[in-house]
């Protein structure tokens, strides 16, 4: 353990793996900011903490099972030639969730829904069921290229519990951004939409670069950013008049 400390590729190993899980998190953060919206206020906050802490510990759970986690990827059987292991049904599985969901949530806000707050309209165990279940399902493959890239268990417990740090102190600030703007939380339902696409492919051995997808939603949230930005210039402009009166 004390030689880790002394080890400049094991630091280098733990940010990058870092990184990796943090960038690899956007999407989690987004889909918790979603689900958890369907909570009463007052519990929405309590149910990202105890979602993420929960889903932290099933983090370090797959790690710790390597060898399973190594197993997960050989074949467990065949059809018409083509190979299917677990990773494989778990990424089509989460894939076809998410893709689901997010068409769901759309169909509620834009199907004479988008003025009625869906607060309250879920439990809170089924909440944290969802936030549990999905972030295994993202974190998939973030682990299984960890094994390939670290030596050390320690390196990669600690490069997640780091990233999931990060990701519970922006849980809050972009929950509240995402619900608050109607149109950033249709992007992030069609990022979604992108993520589990994304996912099925994998399934079937089609990998889309993840570089893709993430550009995608940082230009769309760019782009979005401008009008946001707009529309306070003008609200701004128009009420200046009403100022000088």
């Amino acid at each position: 353990m004390l030689e880790l400390l002394t080890d400049p590729h094991a630091w280098i190993s733990l940010a990058t793996l870092s990184v990796l899980e943090i960038v690899l998190g956007i999407d989690n953060i987004i889909f918790l900011s979603i689900v958890s919206a369907r909570l009463p206020e007052q519990q929405q906050a309590r149910a990202r903490r105890i979602g993420l802490g929960l889903a932290l510990l099933a983090r370090v759970l797959l790690l710790l099972g390597l060898t399973w986690m190594i197993g997960l990827t050989r074949p467990i059987f065949a059809i018409a030639g083509f190979a299917v292991s677990w990773r494989d049904i778990v990424l089509a599985a989460g894939g076809i969730f998410l893709i689901v969901k997010g068409t769901v949530e759309m169909h509620h806000m834009l199907e004479g829904h988008g003025g009625e707050s869906v607060a309250g309209t879920a439990t809170f165990a089924a909440v944290i069921t969802q936030i549990v279940l999905l972030d295994l399902v993202f974190s998939l493959d973030s682990v299984i290229t960890a094994i390939g890239i670290a030596d050390h268990v320690p390196v990669m417990v600690a490069a997640i519990v780091i990233a999931m740090a990060i990701m519970l102190l922006a849980a809050e600030p972009t929950a509240r951004f995402v619900n608050a703007h109607p149109a950033v939380k249709m992007l992030a339902l069609s990022f979604l939409l992108l993520v589990g696409a994304a996912l099925v492919a994998d399934g079937a051995h089609f990998h889309i670069p993840r570089g893709y997808l993430y550009f995608a939603i940082a230009f769309s949230m760019g782009v979005e950013s401008l009008n946001l930005l707009a529309a306070r210039a003008r609200r701004r402009r128009g009420a200046r008049p009403a100022d000088g009166a």
